[in-house]
Formats: structure tokens, C-alpha cells, sequence
């Protein structure tokens, strides 16, 4: 079985894992009460999702 000769050296390693990196959260704006919200997911201020209301608003 092929094994490598030579020890992978540390900016070999870190190059690799350059696009390893998590990306940070873009939050976008409410358009019912412009409070910042993440994507694709219920207004946790308002309740609102795409204009319309899905829960109860958190207190």
C-alpha cells in the first residue's frame, strides 16, 4: 500500500485548509418589522415569514 515519503510539511497542510474557514452569518432585515432575522426562517420578533404570520410572536 503507497504511503508517503516525506512528512506533510505545516504550510502544505495550512494551504490545503485554506477554504476550510466557516462563513459568517449574513442576518437580513424584517420586511414586516425590520428586525435583523436570518434567511429562509421565521421572524423570531414578529413571526412573520414572506408576509405572512406563522407563530405567535416570542415576548
Amino acid at each position: 500500500m503507497p504511503v508517503p515519503k516525506r512528512r506533510t510539511s505545516r504550510s502544505k497542510r495550512n494551504k490545503r485548509r485554506a477554504h476550510d474557514a466557516l462563513a459568517p452569518v449574513n442576518p437580513i432585515a424584517c420586511a414586516q418589522c425590520g428586525e435583523p432575522t436570518l434567511p429562509h426562517r421565521v421572524c423570531r420578533h414578529c413571526g412573520t415569514y414572506r408576509g405572512r404570520l406563522m407563530a405567535e410572536a416570542e415576548e
